[in-house]
């Protein structure tokens, strides 16, 4: 069963910011913002037609400055946000912005890179409006409310925890709440992520070696594990099918999962990387497959079975699990599978800053590395089959 090759496209500028388009379920599409300091940043809208294997672009202008984060709106194609720097009185800070494309753009103009008219007369990013927190600090990253209608968004700014609402038309956001990390020395989130779970009521956040677990009703902190990773925790992902279960990476190289119910422990710990680890993703409707990305210039992707909400290769419920009387049908002969590297994938050169599952395909991801180089890959045949027969 041959595998489809990895298909490369390359960014004239350098780039650590990469999302799929959220509330795209059709086509295959990713949104890459550069960091350029010379000249205007862009946004590269990638098509991918898993078809042909060919990808097409479209290039939007962000002015503002280098795009350090971007986010896409979960409920209209066209709506994204971004954290970029700016200099401002003769000092660098990073704002964050919510903006609309152009209209014809937002479902993706299907041309192939080497068409030259597009790239030569790009057109602008509309901006909806500033989520202005100068007050507050330096933004990080905005984050959506997970499948919600495109009206709440959060921002960490440094040791702030912003929590905003939108108009319907984005073109206002008015801070609603916000949580702020006390404690010694200069504090400041690193990343975050919105829980897909409990109504949308949770956020976890890492700032240094610890992640934070905050209500976002009372924007009050629930749990924190203090030394979850021994150096610097870059990222944050939610298991979309099990509510407490949460993956982390760091610096430390590496990859750790916790039930945050009982966060002495990691549930399971991967060290597969041999530099700091930036980015980690479940994938949204089988959470054994798991991606991470490194400096060590890898994407990895690890089957994470047994931590699964299919241990057995099939759903099940916790509450099957813990009845010990009626659960004589998992007998021995029901181990569940183990947890393996299903692949290493080598094509970038430079630091992998950024992984994201597609949110059309499941079984197809892009990763980003600094030199510009986006790989499109997919999971291996045999592997989806497994999974799915």
């Amino acid at each position: 069963m041959e595998d489809d090759a990895p298909v490369i496209y390359g960014l004239e500028f350098q780039a650590r910011a990469l999302t799929s388009q959220t509330a795209e379920s059709d086509a295959i599409r990713f949104l890459v913002g550069t960091q350029s300091l010379k000249f205007d940043n862009q946004i590269h809208i990638i098509d991918f037609d898993d078809e042909n294997n060919i990808i097409s672009k479209s290039v939007l202008l962000h002015q503002a400055g280098e795009i350090w984060h971007i986010s896409a709106s979960p409920a209209d194609k066209a709506v994204l946000s971004t954290c970029y720097n700016k200099t401002s009185e003769s000092r660098v800070v990073t704002c964050g912005a919510i903006w609309r494309m152009p209209p014809e753009w937002e479902s993706g103009s299907h041309e192939s890179p080497d068409d030259p008219h597009n790239s030569h007369n790009p057109q602008n990013l509309e901006l909806l409006c500033h989520l202005d927190n100068s007050v507050h600090g330096n933004a990080s990253s905005v984050l959506w409310e997970p499948m919600g209608d495109g009206t709440r968004v959060i921002s960490l700014a440094d040791n702030h925890a912003l929590l905003w609402d939108l108009t319907e038309s984005s073109t206002q956001a008015t801070i609603s709440s916000s949580a702020t990390l006390e404690g010694k020395g200069q504090l400041k989130f690193t990343s975050g992520k919105w829980s897909p779970h409990h109504n949308c009521t949770q956020l976890a956040t890492a700032n240094d070696t610890a992640i934070r677990g905050w209500d976002l009703r009372t924007m009050s902190q629930i749990y924190c594990i203090e030394n979850a990773h021994g150096q610097l925790v870059r990222d944050l992902d939610f298991n979309p099918n099990k509510q407490y279960y949460l993956a982390s990476c760091g610096d430390d190289c590496k990859v750790k999962f916790w039930d945050v119910r009982n966060i002495n422990e990691p549930v399971k710990s991967l060290e597969e990387h041999s530099h700091w680890v930036w980015s980690v993703r479940y994938n949204h409707s089988h959470d054994q497959l798991v991606l991470t990305g490194s400096s060590d210039s890898r994407v990895i992707l690890s089957n994470m079975v047994s931590i699964s909400s299919e241990p057995f290769g099939h759903l099940v419920d916790d509450d099957d699990l813990s009845d010990g009387e009626d659960n004589h049908q998992y007998d021995k002969s029901k181990e569940p599978l183990q947890d393996s590297i299903i692949s290493t994938y080598e094509e970038h050169e430079d630091s992998v800053y950024a992984v994201e599952w597609s949110s059309a395909d499941p079984w197809l991801f892009a990763s980003l590395s600094y030199d510009g180089r986006l790989v499109i890959n997919r999971v291996p045949r045999a592997l989806k089959y497994h999974i799915l027969l």
